[in-house]
């Protein structure tokens, strides 16, 4: 049983690098907004109602997960220096760590350039509909530029919270600004399973060799009431945070 938890600024790629992954592995994808967006229906972000529905049902559906021994890819916004969010973080993964299982972190990074294209692909509006006023969702990019959220802030930066518990797990960074989403889920799961592949700060985009998407084992398309369908793909790879 296997956790990875998929951390990264606005727009980076987030859940749609996860979906790459859960679609060429076992892993099943709980990505950020799958809480949100529903809840947006009934409460303002950010109210005490939303707040704490979206924090006790996301601790719920993980620990569910746990429970069943699903491999589970988690993406969360995280702010590295903010102590609540390691917290919270840290509360959300327990399951899987009591558990015994291997929980890794995989961190993206790109350009706030590239990040603001990402931010207005089909996919992503489509997905999250909180995001649909694109005005409103690039200078909501922009001003989440002040909190820290990579890691490689230079040998002489003091610790964070969050370096604290990233020390505790295997911890992969992964620059994704020039790798689609295909190629950067292969360097991930080539990177779990100890490969050559997964060295981090990749930054080439790389063809899978022939035959290698069939060692893997794949999990079954979702199904929508009484029909089963692939997971959807827009023109554009890149969609969602």
């Amino acid at each position: 049983m296997r956790l990875v938890v998929i951390f990264g600024p606005p727009a980076v790629g987030k859940m749609t690098v996860g979906r790459a992954l859960a679609d060429s592995s076992t892993f099943r994808l709980f990505h950020n907004h799958a809480l949100i967006e529903p809840l947006l229906e009934v409460f303002d972000y950010g109210t005490p109602p939303f707040t704490r529905l979206l924090s006790a049902w996301r601790a719920q559906a993980v620990e569910e997960a746990a429970r069943s021994r699903t491999d589970l890819v988690l993406t969360y916004v995280w702010g590295l220096e903010l102590e609540e969010d390691a917290e919270e973080l840290a509360t959300y993964i327990r399951p899987y760590v009591a558990r015994g299982a291997q929980v890794a972190f995989v961190e993206l990074s790109a350009d706030l350039d590239t990040r603001l294209q990402r931010n207005r692909t089909e996919l992503r509006l489509a997905e999250k509909r909180s995001k649909r006023d694109v005005r409103w969702s690039d200078a909501n990019v922009r001003e989440m530029e002040r909190y820290v959220m990579n890691t490689g802030r230079g040998s002489g930066s003091e610790p964070l919270p969050g370096d604290a518990l990233l020390a505790q797990h295997r911890h992969l960074r992964l620059d994704n600004s020039r790798l689609a989403p295909d190629d950067a889920a292969a360097r991930i799961l080539g990177w779990l399973d100890g490969s050559r592949e997964g060295s981090p700060d990749a930054a080439t985009p790389r063809t899978p060799g022939e035959g290698e998407r069939s060692l893997r084992p794949r999990r079954p398309a979702r199904r929508t009431g009484s029909r089963t369908r692939p997971c959807p793909r827009a023109a554009s790879p890149w969609g969602t945070r």
